[in-house]
């Protein structure tokens, strides 16, 4: 979420929220002032975008759906398989607004999305199964075509 250009701006935090900064930064490996920036924009992005929301990862932070274990990228990586937003929808069980909301999300940041899917697609099922020896490869039966 960095960019090349950066703007200072001072902020005075009440005492506990400032440790409860350090602690944040800490535990991911950044500046308090880092923390506060990614903190800033992340709440700019949640009110700029309908359902989004940040959580922390096994991969860092990323940009998930409100009351879903979703994670944006994976939204659109549904609609990769799909192409329709009113299919995903339907499979998810979501209003289609909420999966309209994943690809606005996208559009506006394609570089983090990209990148996600990118990284998603570089592990085969091979890699995956040395990292989690219980996975089982699960393969969609051909449908019959009705007559």
């Amino acid at each position: 979420m960095s960019s090349p250009q950066s703007m200072v701006v001072s902020m005075r935090l009440p005492v506990e929220s400032g440790r409860r900064l350090k602690r944040m930064a800490g535990r991911h490996g950044w500046t308090p002032s880092d923390a506060s920036a990614r903190l800033v924009e992340e709440g700019l992005r949640r009110s700029e975008f309908a359902f989004i929301d940040f959580r922390d990862s096994p991969v860092g932070r990323q940009a998930f759906l409100q009351g879903s274990t979703l994670a944006v990228w994976e939204v659109l990586l549904l609609l990769r398989a799909n192409t329709s937003a009113t299919v995903v929808a339907r499979h998810l069980q979501w209003p289609e607004a909420k999966v309209r909301a994943a690809i606005h999300y996208a559009e506006a940041f394609p570089e983090e999305i990209d990148a996600a899917l990118a990284e998603n697609d570089a592990v085969g099922f091979s890699a995956l199964k040395r990292m989690l020896p219980q996975a089982e490869e699960f393969v969609v039966p051909a449908r019959r075509s009705k007559r």
